[in-house]
């Protein structure tokens, strides 16, 4: 009996710790630690400094999104990806979800290309924005409006 309640509590403590750091995300605890506007995002990621609109963002998002729990987002960066030039970090935001920030991928040269793709949830109607982080320390951002018709996240 021991070996079990022993097996059991290594299983408990293993569980508490993969959940413990992604509350505390936003500096907070509980349900609503995660909650972060647009603006307060965007000036988390870009420590305040005004991000550029740039043809060497490419957005790719549907127009109209059938259902906003699966809204397909494509990000593709015009980048050398060299030691010197590269791009750091792709964010993608939302501007009226409960939670801006729906994803952060961090890149290195070793990645060869700047570009990534996934599945979002907007719950409903809005702006997908995509800020790029530079090597040099500058941001870059795109938009694309997409038109949620049902479901989303409330």
């Amino acid at each position: 009996m021991q070996r079990r309640n022993f097996l059991k509590n290594v299983g408990v403590a293993l569980a508490a710790s993969a959940v413990i750091p992604a509350v505390g995300f936003a500096g907070g605890s509980g349900k609503d630690a995660n909650k972060m506007s647009y603006k307060t995002a965007l000036n988390a990621i870009t420590g305040g400094k005004t991000p550029q609109s740039s043809a060497k963002v490419h957005l790719k998002a549907p127009e109209i999104a059938e259902n906003g729990a699966v809204v397909p987002v494509t990000v593709n960066v015009d980048s050398p990806m060299t030691d010197s030039d590269y791009v750091k970090a792709i964010h993608i935001l939302s501007t009226k979800n409960g939670n801006a920030r729906t994803i952060d991928v961090f890149l290195t040269p070793a990645n060869g290309k700047a570009m990534f793709s996934t599945r979002i949830k907007l719950g409903g109607t809005q702006d997908v924005v995509a800020l790029v982080e530079l090597s040099n320390g500058d941001y870059l951002m795109a938009s694309q409006s997409v038109k949620v018709t049902i479901g989303g996240c409330g």
